[in-house]
């Protein structure tokens, strides 16, 4: 019995979590357009700069949303 209780509270709590979430920013963005300029802080203190890169090959943005987090 409580591990169904755990279950429901872990269900509701979930449930509640999602609706609190904002919407996603709206955008005319299609595949292949250029990303408009940003910054970003990265995980060495300092600010960059979508153009910091310009003239480079590539640029990739990676986002792990649990990196030190231990989960």
């Amino acid at each position: 019995m409580r591990l169904f209780a755990s279950l429901l509270l872990l269900v509701v709590l979930s449930v509640v979590a999602m609706a609190q979430q904002p919407a996603p920013p709206k955008t005319h963005l299609k595949v292949g357009d250029k990303a408009p300029e940003f910054s970003l802080r990265a995980t060495d203190g300092k600010a960059y700069k979508l153009s910091d890169f310009k003239g480079k090959k590539n640029v990739v943005l990676a986002i792990y949303v649990l990196a030190f987090t231990g989960g």
